[in-house]
């Protein structure tokens, strides 16, 4: 019986770490990089790339997202601005990009 409740306390643990947002490291404003819409769309999760959004002028790192597999998600890509997405379609709007780090800013094109 020990051994069952030691099992049942693991799997809630191990669930209730799955939920927390995951420990982000935030970059300094200096050192954060800038990248236009035509740069931006290089990052898009593909043959081994860095997976890149763009949210309110923001840049996001979801590579390491589960929820981002291949630069893709719930039928977006990776490599563009989401933000029209993600304030107006997402059912999460822009709570869950905690979860990811803000790496860069969007800039106008030359």
């Amino acid at each position: 019986m020990k051994h069952v409740w030691f099992m049942i306390t693991l799997i809630l643990l191990v669930s209730l770490s799955a939920c927390q947002p995951s420990d982000t490291t935030e970059i300094p404003d200096d050192e954060l990089i800038e990248l236009t819409l035509e740069e931006l769309s290089y990052y898009d999760g593909k043959n081994g790339r860095p997976a890149y959004i763009a949210v309110n002028g923001d840049i996001y790192d979801v590579s390491d997202s589960v929820f981002w597999i291949n630069g893709g998600h719930n039928g977006f890509a990776a490599g563009q601005d989401l933000t029209d997405a993600i304030i107006n379609q997402s059912p999460h709007g822009l709570s869950n990009l905690s979860r990811v780090p803000k790496i860069g800013i969007l800039v106008e094109g030359d």
